[in-house]
């Protein structure tokens, strides 16, 4: 709703840390001459990935990091997020549906945002870290028109920048062994500009969503097979005897 309101929506998301160690996952190798993993090696440190994604057009801002602390964190967004804000319409003189920041926030006292920020221009989607909570980085965002929606605790799978840095990750480590923490960056940050050459925009829900929601509505499950049933099965309880050996035996 966002995007098709005139406004940018983006997901922020800290990715790792992923250690300097043989990395799992499949690899090319020359046929009969298996991939083979040292089982003794030395931990070399870990990174870590600051992650600004874009749905609608697949876009990806993304810095390798040592640690995510906010000394380090909240710089990094406030210069990502000002060159996003130059990128935006300039903010209108009243508050148009959609960028009210009432439409965003479901608090009672919503309203009384409009009387003291500016229209809404940027939804940012991140969880619950607490360094997002900082109150000076908050007023910050809400001084530049930007609106903060935080994904609930268990409800990660709502930021589509996890998805996103799960694709990177692998294409950057799945297989390797990378011997330190600046190999794992340089790696990272040569998979964001190769994705970046030619973005993905990815969809919320979407036709594939939609099919399997119909799935669900007239499907049940057997277990964890592919197969399934057009109705619910009701579970019956068998009746059982103590076999003469002490083993149970159906009647």
């Amino acid at each position: 709703m966002g995007e098709a309101l005139g406004l940018q929506v983006w997901g922020e998301d800290e990715a790792g840390p992923y250690q300097a160690v043989p990395q799992p996952g499949p690899s090319w190798q020359p046929q009969g001459e298996p991939a083979r993993r040292p089982h003794e090696y030395v931990r070399g440190g870990t990174a870590k990935l600051l992650t600004l994604f874009r749905p609608a057009t697949g876009q990806v801002r993304a810095e390798p990091v040592a640690r995510t602390t906010n000394a380090v964190l909240h710089p990094w967004l406030k210069g990502q997020l000002t060159e996003i804000l130059e990128q935006c319409p300039p903010s209108p003189e009243e508050p148009l549906p959609g960028c009210r920041w009432s439409d965003w926030d479901y608090h009672e006292a919503a309203c009384l945002l409009d009387h003291h920020f500016p229209p809404v221009r940027v939804l940012l989607i991140w969880d619950n870290l607490k360094g997002h909570y900082t109150t000076e980085f908050v007023q910050w965002c809400c001084q530049r028109g930007i609106a903060l929606l935080y994904t609930p605790l268990g409800g990660s799978w709502l930021n589509l920048t996890e998805s996103v840095q799960r694709i990177l990750v692998g294409r950057a480590l799945a297989g390797q062994h990378p011997q330190n923490a600046g190999e794992i960056m340089s790696w990272l940050g040569a998979t964001v500009r190769g994705w970046n050459a030619d973005p993905t925009p990815f969809v919320w829900g979407g036709k594939r969503a939609q099919r399997r929601q119909r799935a669900r509505e007239r499907r049940h499950a057997l277990a964890a097979s592919g197969g399934y049933t057009r109705r619910p099965i009701r579970r019956q309880r068998r009746p059982i005897s103590l076999g003469s050996n002490g083993y149970i035996h159906d009647i």
